[in-house]
């Protein structure tokens, strides 16, 4: 009995990340806004009321898309924070870090800078809490540096969503270049890295 209720979750976990894949596909043309539910079953083959066993409505997905995207983000930027002797270290690895994502992901990429401000209140307001917790994540780590002596926790707040921020212009960026020459994908790192090397700079002269 345990063995066939293992084989129905495995399909049923299948049938929901197909319905996720082509989704994604779908949105490569189009907003969340205006995809209906039936363009997305058509796509993985299902009935349309198969789309109720897994998601309550198309911003239910959405959200779940949002969760995919950025989820697996938290862990690979704490590293990349904590990991990192200096602050220039830290800003080449974030750039190096969106770069790959960018390059292994660009559906997601392109979901979420298209969502962020889109008409899904439900999305946007889950990219906001991703994007939120990523803040709180820099602010923490931030906050060990000895150059954050003397820092309100509003400023380091600031500063942390600061970050955050050019790391989404950077990845908007990345994902324009990655069909331009290898040449042009180097000028986005370098502007990347100058951007957020003045981020960084201001940080240091805030308390004067």
């Amino acid at each position: 009995m345990s063995h066939i209720l293992g084989v129905r979750q495995a399909q049923k976990q299948k049938t929901r990340q197909a319905l996720m894949d082509a989704a994604l596909a779908l949105l490569e043309e189009q907003s969340l806004s205006s995809l209906g539910l039936r363009e997305v079953t058509r796509a993985v083959g299902v009935a349309p009321t198969a789309f109720y066993r897994h998601f309550r409505s198309t911003a239910d997905l959405g959200v779940a898309l949002v969760e995919e995207a950025l989820g697996s983000l938290h862990p690979m930027i704490r590293a990349t924070v904590t990991s990192a002797d200096s602050s220039g270290e830290r800003i080449e690895r974030a750039v190096d870090l969106i770069a790959g994502h960018v390059n292994a992901y660009p559906a997601h990429v392109r979901f979420i800078a298209r969502e962020r401000h889109g008409g899904v209140q439900p999305v946007r307001e889950a990219i906001r809490d991703q994007l939120g917790r990523f803040a709180d994540e820099v602010k923490a780590e931030l906050a060990e540096d000895a150059e954050a002596e003397g820092w309100s926790d509003d400023d380091l707040l600031m500063l942390s969503h600061l970050y955050v921020d050019q790391m989404l212009i950077t990845a908007s960026l990345f994902l324009e270049a990655l069909e331009a020459s290898p040449e042009d994908r180097e000028r986005v790192g370098l502007l990347a890295t100058r951007q957020m090397r003045l981020i960084s700079i201001g940080r240091r002269h805030w308390l004067d």
